[in-house]
């Protein structure tokens, strides 16, 4: 241990006293760890982004969405099955989903709206992101007045009103119910019309059972969130325990939403990155690699002195290798630093587009990366001057 630290303290000197030299050979190799690891996070932030996107659409990975078709007339009900199912392999995320019209009135506006029945953990397993207000708590299912969560196109068709004053809907019928609107999403994209969440028992305790019609895929979901590794062992014990649950005749038909093509993306998009990154690392260290080779010309009497008083080749070779690793680790410690100071200040999610909710604070493996992409490249930069200062004779070289 104590011939490395001497080892680096001898490479930290050599650097100093040559630093000119260093410094502009080194503006190369720290501007192009800084570009590498900029776009390594900013792939990393994209790759993030896109995740998200699919997961508000789809749910988490990975979720299985069960659909039971032709249950036997007079068994037990599609809904209550499913929740039983859920609750006793204990799936912490479930949440059942059926898709509906629903037409309301505020004032004397009567607004046609999509209307998506849910539970509470749906919010979590879609990230429904609340532009206003909240997304349902627990226990709002037990509201006399239940809880509505609707886009900013349903807002503003009932005057963009604050949630503040608890705006109120009507939803008409044999029991006319009204809702107190709790929450705004935004809208998915421009010119979407209304739509509106609704928590499905609050919907059926005042308004009874949802419409259900097999004909047009209007049927009660379930979706359950689960690992990965326990998906595939999932998919066959749901299907079976519903199924028998059911009884006869019922078709139980579950669909996965593996992001395998996503990850192959970024794992692709991630070592194009990187191949790009090191070429251009390689090429600033070309110049690196001459000034090295002109310090150790000047260094031959040096070298010879020391090998004469017992300096092995290997200590000579090590320490003319390290000044190049040091050299370039600094520089890329510089470049990360760079790099963290751009993305972090930079409106990236403006100018691409994307919206992040776990945005993280800089991707540690980009500069892990940069790291060791620069102290890679130092060590092949000081190759070739250590093996060029090792092949020297002392003699030869006191004499120089």
């Amino acid at each position: 241990m104590t011939g490395v630290v001497g080892a680096l303290v001898e490479a930290w000197e050599e650097l100093r006293l040559h630093k000119l030299r260093v410094l502009l050979s080194l503006v190369g190799v720290a501007v192009s760890v800084a570009a590498m690891t900029a776009v390594l996070a900013v792939g990393e932030m994209t790759a993030q982004a896109q995740t998200e996107l699919l997961d508000r659409d789809a749910g988490r990975q990975t979720t299985l969405t069960v659909n039971a078709f032709g249950a036997a007339p007079g068994g037990p009900d599609v809904v209550p099955a499913m929740r039983a199912m859920a609750e006793r392999y204990e799936v912490t995320h479930a949440s059942v989903m059926l898709w509906t019209q629903g037409r309301f009135r505020a004032g004397g506006a009567t607004i046609d709206s999509q209307l998506q029945l849910v539970d509470q953990p749906y919010g979590t397993m879609h990230r429904v992101q609340v532009a206003e207000g909240s997304w349902f708590a627990e226990g709002d299912e037990q509201r006399l007045a239940p809880a509505l969560v609707v886009n900013e196109a349903f807002l503003t068709r009932i005057g963009s009103p604050g949630l503040e004053a608890h705006p109120t809907v009507t939803l008409p019928g044999d029991r006319p119910v009204t809702m107190v609107v709790v929450g705004v999403v935004p809208n998915r994209w421009q010119d979407e019309g209304p739509a509106a969440f609704a928590l499905y028992d609050s919907y059926a305790r005042v308004s009874g059972a949802p419409d259900v019609d097999p004909a047009m895929g209007i049927v009660p979901q379930m979706e359950l969130w689960v690992s990965p590794e326990l998906a595939d062992a999932a998919e066959q014990t749901v299907r079976a325990d519903l199924t028998g649950a059911l009884g006869e005749g019922a078709v139980v038909d579950i669909y996965r939403n593996d992001q395998f093509g996503q990850e192959a993306f970024n794992d692709t998009f991630r070592l194009v990155v990187l191949g790009i990154g090191t070429l251009v690392l390689l090429l600033g260290a070309l110049s690196l690699v001459n000034v090295t080779l002109v310090t150790v010309r000047q260094r031959i009497r040096e070298i010879g002195i020391r090998r004469s008083f017992g300096a092995t080749s290997g200590r000579v070779f090590f320490s003319i290798m390290l000044e190049s690793v040091v050299a370039t680790v600094v520089a890329g410690a510089v470049g990360v630093g760079l790099a963290i100071v751009v993305v972090q200040n930079l409106p990236l999610e403006q100018w691409l587009g994307f919206s992040l909710q776990d945005t993280p604070a800089f991707p540690l493996s980009a500069a892990t990366t940069g790291l060791l992409a620069a102290t890679g490249v130092g060590a092949l930069a000081g190759l070739l001057p250590a093996l060029v200062a090792v092949r020297v004779r002392p003699i030869d070289a006191i004499r120089y």
